[in-house]
């Protein structure tokens, strides 16, 4: 296998057919491009020590969701496997669902903390963030039932804020548009969604990208990185079915249906076993 210096716009590309064609529905997915994939693949392959933010608190349901906590660890591990440090940043309710997924594919968890107050405890390189809300323009955190779960919410997108003062670079990946980083594209999904403008997330990051299912954009990125490291980093078959489970039997729900069981958003284990498949296969068809 070869490394490459740059994710291709030709492989960029065919991850976006794998993990961002609208295949939920929201639209959300449709923005960005190819070039958005490449210039974060690019800014992140080289730093050293990246935090990943993720958890996303369903009230209804007293629990977490199932996308963010699997996203999240994959993310952290691909640094980690390529010798970097990397650490994965929560909240107190999302923290034992983090861990489970954590602990599921040998993350290691004492590296699933809950986020320190201030970057001055510990200073990265890189921050991303995954499935993690953005506040709205009244500075509220909402679900995608227009909901106000503030409460619920630790302000974590404050570090996308701190981080821009700092010149750390930051990357958001969403499916809703309620996202920490998918505020680059505020002003396109108000105008395709202008009655749930209210609810939207104005924090934008650095680098951004929207997927079918925020997982599936993670991953998706690690393929992306792993273009680049010339190393697979991302998941193997069967680690989503070993995460889901642990994930489940902490209690985390669906986001769609409110109840703990082996799916993401609405789709089944076959649907994300295949995407994982899918961008392996594009990955090994780009080290050729």
């Amino acid at each position: 296998m070869k490394s490459h210096a740059v994710l291709t716009t030709d492989t960029a590309e065919k991850l976006i057919s794998a993990v961002a064609c609208d295949r939920s529905g929201r639209g959300i997915s449709k923005l960005g491009s190819a070039e958005d994939w490449r210039s974060a693949a690019s800014a992140f392959a080289y730093c050293r020590n990246v935090v990943v933010i993720s958890g996303f608190y369903v009230p209804d349901a007293h629990a977490p969701e199932t996308d963010g906590p699997g996203g999240a660890v994959m993310l952290a591990r691909a640094f980690l496997e390529e010798g970097r440090h990397a650490e994965i940043w929560t909240d107190e309710p999302c923290l034992e669902v983090m861990k489970a997924a954590a602990c599921a594919v040998s993350f290691p968890e004492g590296l699933v903390l809950i986020a320190p107050k201030t970057l001055d405890e510990n200073t990265p390189d890189g921050i991303i963030f995954t499935e993690r809300l953005g506040r709205a323009s009244d500075g509220r955190y909402y679900n995608f039932k227009k909901n106000d779960i503030s409460a619920w919410t630790a302000p974590l997108d404050d570090f996308a804020f701190d981080a821009r003062k700092r010149g750390i670079v930051t990357l958001g990946i969403g499916d809703g548009g309620n996202e920490a980083g998918m505020g680059v594209f505020y002003e396109e999904m108000k105008k395709m969604y202008p009655e749930y403008a209210g609810c939207l997330s104005t924090v934008v990051t650095d680098h951004a990208l929207a997927a079918d299912v925020s997982n599936w954009g993670a991953y998706a990125f690690t393929a992306a990185l792993s273009c680049i490291w010339g190393s697979w980093r991302g998941p193997n078959n069967g680690e989503e079915q070993l995460m889901l489970e642990a994930e489940a039997a902490c209690g985390a729900v669906d986001g769609l249906y409110g109840v703990p069981q082996l799916t993401v958003d609405g789709f089944g284990i076959d649907v994300q076993s295949g995407i994982i498949s899918t961008l392996k296969n594009i990955w090994e068809a780009s080290m050729i």
